[in-house]
């Protein structure tokens, strides 16, 4: 485990649900139409439709990447078809979206004194349209889109590598997902900070370097030496 005081010189950033959140509006409202038609719950519609979302992204890098935008429609009529239920996804594509920051982001971004390079299972465009909404500036943004491959492949954590020109053991990666940010990482020798705001436990013998409820309570940790 890495000391605390100056010891990372970036800091790799997660974005959904780690700096701003993840609204589920869209998919909530195409879920509840599924699951209308079909007769369950739009929590089990929910629930098959990120099973086959993953399905999908963790097949999807080098030259079979896709974006996550036609992963999503692709899964959500794979799913309504699964449930007896036929959509027309073009009708149902996401609109644009703003989520809001969580509240100790600008803080944060604030108080590191180190590059941070977001690196973010998102399309480029609407990635780009949220960060100018919100007048976040880092030093470098990483979106699968760029690597052609969603985490916890290795892919898009080297790339972040390479923008920055530096190794594995001179950052820290920052995120909410156990799988994405935490295992994908970490298989890299990458140190990790869990940012756990609702109290979970990280499954299995997972364990992350830090464990924090709030982003802010990382600068400590990122503080110069």
């Amino acid at each position: 485990m890495a000391t605390i005081g100056g010891v990372y010189k970036a800091v790799l950033l997660d974005v959904y649900g780690t700096l701003v959140h993840d609204d589920a509006t869209w998919e909530v409202s195409a879920a509840s139409q599924v699951a209308l038609s079909a007769g369950v719950s739009p929590e089990v519609v929910a629930r098959e439709w990120t099973a086959r979302v993953w399905e999908l992204a963790s097949a999807a890098y080098g030259a079979d990447f896709r974006r996550l935008v036609d992963l999503n429609l692709d899964a959500l009529a794979s799913t309504a078809a699964h449930f007896g239920v036929s959509v027309d996804p073009a009708r149902l594509r996401r609109p644009s979206e703003r989520p809001w920051l969580f509240a100790d982001s600008v803080p944060f971004l604030a108080g590191v004194d180190v590059p941070v390079c977001l690196v973010s299972d998102a399309d480029r465009d609407p990635l780009t349209a949220v960060l100018d909404h919100h007048g976040i500036s880092v030093a470098s943004v990483v979106t699968s889109e760029d690597a052609r491959a969603y985490k916890p492949r290795p892919e898009p954590f080297e790339l972040a590598l390479r923008r920055l020109g530096l190794e594995a053991a001179d950052v820290l990666h920052v995120g909410d997902s156990p799988a994405s940010d935490i295992a994908g990482a970490g298989a890299l020798g990458i140190d990790t900070a869990w940012v756990n705001r609702h109290g979970r436990r990280l499954p299995g013998r997972l364990t992350a370097t830090y464990t924090v409820s709030t982003l802010t309570a990382l600068l400590p940790v990122l503080a110069s030496a």
